[in-house]
């Protein structure tokens, strides 16, 4: 008898072969389509992200405009967001922040704190606040001063080190988002000595558990003042908290002391750490670096006088060398009168002078590219980095002294706490974001050679998995608020760094229903969520649209071509998102490639409000910039009673003008 297999059985085999083959191709190209669309929505989510950064620099700058530009009385209404502090001293502060007369109820059912604080008392302020528990404005304020207390004797650069314990966890941004932070404590443990913490700044704002977030690692870095270290983000800044949310949040949760707790924390902010040291080998900071980091001269930096990222720190009145710490009961004719004397200066080295501060003020930062990367390309490398930071300087630069000292440390934490890497060799102008650069593998190379390092571990930006290696794996982003855009939008994640200083990460995600989604269903979840955002903004662009479309529309039929409706939507958008990969989803109808462009516009699925009595240039306006528009009456309300336009009486302004403030917003 043989042994070999029948001609059937082979033909069996054969054809088993080619229906796996066949479903495995299949597959491929399922994953490779899931995925495309999952790229293109991240592209979207960031886009709408950076370009509100960019819109929060130029409301700065039209409040700026406002300063300059009209009646004393008005100005009232926005000058106290140009002034960190209105009492000059600490003693005076502690005064200004005292809770000793603010009563706690009966009924209060809250968690109860004691100082010094003890390990008992953070963890059962973290379980609390699981059970949506609210601590007491008084306790808010004591524990918020002794933060402050304590972080004024804390170095600009901590340093750290592995050998008293088995390894230390490093959290990027949390943004607001206490799920995520319970579930790393539930998978990693709460910071003690055996397991030290640095959380990597962007604690704030986006998320509605801010303050929360704050206060349980201020409590744990009470508790553990070597073990836990806190360095400061770019969300760590009143200004970019009066768009995100994070100042809404604490008027909304602290209605009678808000305002103080506000206060007080814009103290805390400037007082962070810049960035922290492990093992004199792993360099932990928020942004990044560019070819002019000097982390000697960080570490000597007066980081409390940078209350904001946006501008450096005032002159006292009178001197010109020394900077004022604390100047909000200064004159406010400063900013008039550097204004007026001064010109913006391109670098350091470089002096050549620029326009003045009205020629420049409104335009975007692809406006100040233009108008200067031509003269900068026959610079040295040296001198145009200095040059080109002029670029992301968030327009308001003009309005500073020529004080090259002051100009130089402003440089450094910007550059800290804003840029970005990029694949390419070099440092240019982070024009995305609106401030901090792009640097490249050989400006990581510079720097970490230069201070015998061998990582730098960074935040800053979301990615779709919490974490992503770059330039050769000696840069690490590290992302800690999952679903962070939407529901199964990417993870979160943490790392844990032992002696080896090996750094191994843990990815999580903090929603349940992420984990009850198939990949399509998270995929077209997110998706959904993203276009959405795409058609608000198609509807909020209505007339600059169609003027676009006419441009390609010379016989006005009302018709153009696919191709020349993504040419036009990115024209008016700059979003540089993939245009013609969403036209399926956003020009349903569109026989032969053609699209009726007067009819699309309700075809967005956007509800339109009745208009009847709207004109519609100004319902778009409003529309487009409902989200600076709500900043602005927040700055203006300045007692918080929502009652922004009653505090302006004196506020009224001519006919002209107001045309003049509205095309400028």
């Amino acid at each position: 008898m043989g042994c070999g297999v029948s001609k059937s059985s082979q033909f069996h085999v054969q054809r088993c072969e080619k229906a796996a083959v066949l479903i495995q191709m299949w597959y491929r190209k399922y994953v490779a389509r899931m995925e495309m669309r999952r790229r293109c929505t991240w592209n979207i989510f960031q886009s709408i992200e950076y370009a509100g950064e960019q819109d929060q620099i130029k409301l700065y700058n039209f409040l700026g405009y406002l300063m300059d530009h009209f009646t004393p009385s008005s100005s009232n209404l926005i000058c106290h967001i140009f002034r960190e502090n209105e009492v000059c001293r600490d003693a005076e502060w502690e005064r200004y922040f005292c809770y000793k007369n603010i009563e706690i109820p009966e009924v209060y059912s809250g968690p109860h704190l004691t100082f010094p604080l003890t390990a008992s008392q953070a963890a059962g302020l973290v379980e609390s606040f699981k059970n949506k528990q609210q601590l007491h404005s008084r306790y808010v304020l004591q524990l918020l001063l002794e933060t402050w207390k304590l972080l004024r004797i804390l170095p600009n650069i901590n340093r750290v080190s592995t050998c008293h314990s088995k390894e230390i966890s490093i959290c990027g941004d949390l943004h607001g988002q206490l799920e995520d932070l319970l579930l790393i404590f539930y998978k990693n443990g709460m910071p003690s000595m055996e397991k030290p913490y640095v959380f990597n700044g962007d604690f704030v704002d986006r998320g509605k558990d801010s303050i929360e977030i704050l206060l349980i690692l201020f409590a744990f870095l009470l508790v553990y003042p070597s073990d836990v270290h806190l360095n400061r983000g770019n969300h760590e800044d009143h200004i970019v908290n009066l768009r995100y949310g994070f100042t809404k949040e604490v008027l909304g949760k602290y209605r009678v002391h808000g305002k103080r707790i506000l206060k007080l924390l814009q103290k805390i902010f400037s007082w962070l750490p810049l960035a922290t040291v492990i093992d004199h080998k792993v360099l932990v900071l928020h942004g990044g670096i560019s070819d002019a980091t000097d982390l000697s001269l960080l570490a000597k930096v007066d980081r409390h006088r940078y209350v904001s990222a946006l501008r450096p720190p005032k002159k006292k009145p009178g001197s010109e060398d020394q900077l004022s710490m604390d100047s909000d009961m200064e004159d406010d004719s400063w900013i008039s009168r550097v204004s007026a004397g001064t010109r913006r200066r391109a670098s350091l080295t470089y002096m050549k002078p620029f326009a003045s501060r009205n020629d420049f003020q409104h335009r975007s930062l692809q406006d100040f590219s233009r108008h200067i990367i031509r003269p900068l390309r026959e610079e040295p490398k040296d001198r145009r980095r200095q040059a080109e930071f002029t670029l992301s300087t968030l327009g308001h630069l003009s309005s500073l002294s020529a004080h090259s000292h002051c100009a130089a440390l402003l440089l450094q934490i910007v550059d800290l706490l804003w840029s970005d890497p990029m694949s390419q060799d070099g440092c240019i102008p982070n024009e995305v974001r609106g401030g901090g650069c792009y640097w490249g593998p050989d400006v990581t190379e510079q720097v970490l050679s230069k201070n015998h390092l061998q990582l730098l571990i960074r935040s800053h930006e979301c990615k779709q998995e919490g974490y992503e290696f770059c330039h050769s794996r000696k840069v690490l982003t590290i992302f800690s608020a999952s679903n962070y855009y939407e529901v199964g939008s990417n993870r979160g994640a943490y790392i844990t760094l032992g002696p080896d200083l090996i750094p191994h990460l843990i990815q999580y995600q903090a929603s349940s229903m992420t984990r009850e989604l198939t990949l399509t269903q998270r995929v077209g979840w997110t998706e959904h969520s993203a276009l959405k955002v795409v058609r608000e903004q198609l509807f909020a662009h209505r007339s600059d649209l169609t003027g676009a479309f006419q441009e390609f529309d010379k016989e006005n039929t009302g018709m153009i071509s696919l191709n020349d409706w993504a040419r036009a939507v990115e024209a008016v958008l700059h979003l540089g998102i993939p245009w013609r990969v969403l036209r399926s989803q956003l020009v349903p109808n569109a026989p032969d490639g053609m699209m009726n462009y007067r009819s699309w516009f309700r075809e967005l699925a956007i509800k339109e409000p009745d208009t009847e009595h709207i004109h519609q240039a100004l319902l778009e306006t409003v529309y487009r910039h409902r989200s600076t528009l709500e900043t602005i009456f927040r700055i203006v309300d300045t007692d918080h009673s929502g009652k922004a336009l009653g505090h302006a009486p004196a506020a009224t302004v001519s006919r002209v003008q107001t045309r003049s403030v509205l095309s400028r917003v």
